[in-house]
């Protein structure tokens, strides 16, 4: 016996207002990865190969920012053949800031997207990671931070979201507390709670926004060149506005080797200066009024750790200096030529006010 159900007149405007909602919702997720690179090639293939497998409705297109790399790498990047890989290349090495600067306004202009998801090349998706993003309903959400982890699975450190202590009463008491860094932060229980939560801030390793945000907010200060673009950028939007999620579902991996718990030196050691540098920023940022009490809370801290640097404290206490003096003077326009200079014991340190504060334009894409 066949059976043959009949839609009546009603249900069917119902069932064409749900496949046009739908649709809706399809269209408007149209997402694009930013990846800046600066001479890790092994690195940027394997990242690539992550991004490029997701299928089409997960991922419209990639965006390489090519940060000044060696000629290995443009190389390797003209070879590929995937027509979703578009790069750009900037001449010089702008940094993550520059860089990411320079990607998100490229992506903005050329590829038309509804979120733009953004990565170094050493960090990238799990499987299933961007599936579980594109799952969310993340209406009431302008950005998403998602869980990032070390490749042998532990909570990445320096990429876990956070909550101004500042804007949050709760938290400012856990902190004051005994919670310290802790209360400020999600950690390892927060990866393993499902369910979607909101943040104030979080890191470029993985971090979603939606382009009608970057529209109305602008992009990262390329004049910071690493370190601390994400966190006022992330903070800046929630300051405006724009909520950021966060949801263990959506995991990357970040290939990180800056620093570790168990080794708590930044390396390379010309990181330092921008480090501190423009923590300095964040805090100012973070802290408004009662930025003073906090600088001179942190100051002895941030020197104590001149113990890390057996053999390089020389070094440290001189780029650490450098950071005081154009943190607190709110200063961008040291070279990159300079920091290095200081880090290498190179003569030239103090003439460092040479630098551009504004990124350069990007080529054309080669792709």
């Amino acid at each position: 016996m066949n059976f043959r159900h009949v839609i009546s007149t009603d249900q069917t405007a119902d069932l064409t207002a749900d496949l046009t909602a739908d649709l809706a919702a399809a269209q408007s997720s149209r997402l694009v990865a930013v990846v800046v690179t600066h001479r890790r090639l092994a690195q940027l293939q394997v990242t690539l190969r992550s991004l490029l497998s997701a299928p089409l409705d997960q991922l419209a297109a990639v965006l390489v920012v090519d940060n000044a790399s060696d000629k290995a790498t443009g190389a390797w990047l003209a070879a590929q053949t995937d027509p979703r890989l578009v790069v750009v290349r900037s001449d010089v090495n702008t940094g993550g800031a520059g860089g990411f600067a320079m990607g998100m306004k490229a992506a903005m202009e050329r590829l038309a997207p509804d979120w733009i998801v953004l990565m170094d090349d050493d960090a990238r998706p799990k499987p299933g990671a961007l599936r579980a993003f594109h799952a969310l309903d993340l209406d009431a959400y302008d950005g998403f931070a998602a869980a990032v982890t070390l490749p042998d699975g532990t909570v990445c450190d320096m990429n876990r979201p956070t909550f101004n202590p500042f804007w949050r009463k709760r938290v400012m008491a856990r902190t004051l507390l005994g919670g310290g860094r802790e209360a400020f932060h999600l950690g390892p229980h927060d990866f393993k709670t499902p369910g979607l939560r909101t943040v104030d801030g979080t890191s470029f390793a993985a971090f979603f926004v939606r382009a009608s945000a970057v529209r109305k907010q602008g992009y990262p200060d390329p004049s910071l060149f690493l370190y601390g673009d994400d966190t006022l950028y992330t903070l800046g939007l929630t300051r405006a506005g724009h909520p950021i999620g966060f949801d263990p579902s959506v995991r990357f991996e970040h290939d990180n080797t800056t620093y570790t718990v168990s080794d708590p030196r930044i390396r390379p050691l010309w990181k330092v200066y921008y480090y501190y540098r423009n923590l300095l920023f964040v805090y100012r940022m973070s802290a408004g009024i009662f930025f003073a009490p906090v600088f001179i809370l942190y100051l002895l801290r941030w020197l104590s750790r001149v113990r890390h640097y057996k053999g390089q404290r020389g070094t440290y206490l001189r780029l650490f200096a450098m950071a005081m003096r154009d943190g607190l003077l709110r200063r961008t326009g040291i070279s990159h030529d300079t920091v290095l200079n200081a880090a290498l014991n190179r003569p030239g340190v103090r003439g460092d006010t040479d630098a551009t504060t504004a990124a350069p334009k990007p080529s054309a894409p080669t792709r």
